[in-house]
């Protein structure tokens, strides 16, 4: 996407200031709006559970690798996304052992690739497409941007979030057409546009129609 809208400018230096790598706030004109608070469909036991597995993974993988390895971790509703390079296979299941090994958690997916660190070239990019992917979903009146959670890792984007199909699909295209990125990986919770309603607030209804 080459034109840039003023509301996708405001949400581009946000998130570059904030550095927020899930589900964010909106600033415009000085007015911050509580999206993440109120468009996040996770409940709100589900979403402390989420930030106290990111920690706890956080350091069970700190020093997993040495300085050999690069591993991020990217928590949504107790599914566990494992991202980075390790050196060998040895190292990149025992990563998902001890993720897995973890009170809470669901359901990991072992993204980790068997290569060097990504250089801080490569990861300021992804954080640049990170931002870019969001802003992108912003300008989007048909879906809650706050729904979905961006994860990018060497050029692959990772969409987590509970959406329905409908959204899914909007964004993953949406995604798509962003500039820098190489590859789309969906792992959404979906849910039916009935649970969609019965979860969105009426406000929210009655804004959108």
């Amino acid at each position: 996407m080459n034109k840039v809208t003023p509301l996708a400018k405001a949400v581009l230096c946000g998130v570059l200031l904030t550095s927020l790598s899930g589900c964010f706030p909106l600033v415009v004109g000085g007015v911050a709006m509580g999206a993440a608070a109120t468009a996040d469909r996770r409940t709100l036991g589900a979403q402390t559970e989420d930030k106290s597995i990111t920690v706890k993974a956080e350091m069970r993988l700190n020093k997993l690798g040495g300085d050999l390895a690069h591993i991020n971790i990217a928590s949504f509703n107790r599914k566990v996304l494992i991202t980075g390079e390790v050196p060998d296979q040895s190292t990149k299941a025992a990563a998902e052992r001890e993720v897995r090994a973890i009170e809470g958690v669901q359901t990991v997916y072992n993204e980790l690739e068997i290569a060097p660190p990504a250089s801080y070239t490569a990861r300021s990019s992804d954080a640049l497409v990170t931002t870019k992917v969001k802003a992108s979903l912003v300008e989007m009146n048909t879906i809650s941007a706050a729904s979905f959670k961006v994860v990018t890792e060497n050029g692959t984007v990772f969409l987590m979030g509970r959406v329905t199909q409908r959204e899914g699909d909007v964004a993953t295209d949406v995604t798509k057409s962003v500039t820098g990125v190489q590859r789309v990986v969906k792992l959404f919770e979906y849910i039916s546009e009935a649970e969609l309603r019965d979860i969105t607030p009426k406000s929210s209804q009655s804004t959108q129609l």
